[in-house]
């Protein structure tokens, strides 16, 4: 027969073990979103770079055809002005405020989901 210190040494082997199992788990799915995140500093710190330069070359092109060198700068950055009026304006806005969020959401917290669907057999 099996002595009740061998069980209660399995048990806590069991339970252990299950704890660690948790504990990679936890980080696993802490390190993917600071990764996401990571991602999304990145893309956002390019698509400021590429606004930064296609903003320089509206704004010479606007120059060269105003024949002004400073009204293509400001046509751009009255431009910059009128979409800042729009996003204030429209600051409260709920449709906004949920779309933003939900793709956060999908960005940041949903790629356990998309994971699980690629280890699924036959997908």
């Amino acid at each position: 027969m099996l002595k009740i210190g061998e069980i209660i040494q399995t048990l806590k082997g069991i339970v252990e073990t299950k704890i660690d199992i948790v504990k990679l788990e936890v980080q696993e799915e802490f390190l993917g979103i600071v990764s996401r995140l990571v991602l999304l500093l990145f893309m956002c710190a390019v698509f400021l770079l590429v606004l930064l330069f296609f903003s320089f070359s509206l704004a010479f092109y606007l120059s060269q055809y105003t024949q002004s060198p400073y009204m293509g700068f400001l046509l751009v950055g009255l431009m910059y002005l009128a979409f800042l009026g729009f996003l204030y304006y429209t600051r409260y806005s709920k449709t906004i405020q949920r779309n933003v969020q939900d793709g956060l959401k999908i960005f940041i917290l949903n790629a356990r989901k998309v994971k699980r669907k690629e280890d699924e057999p036959g997908a």
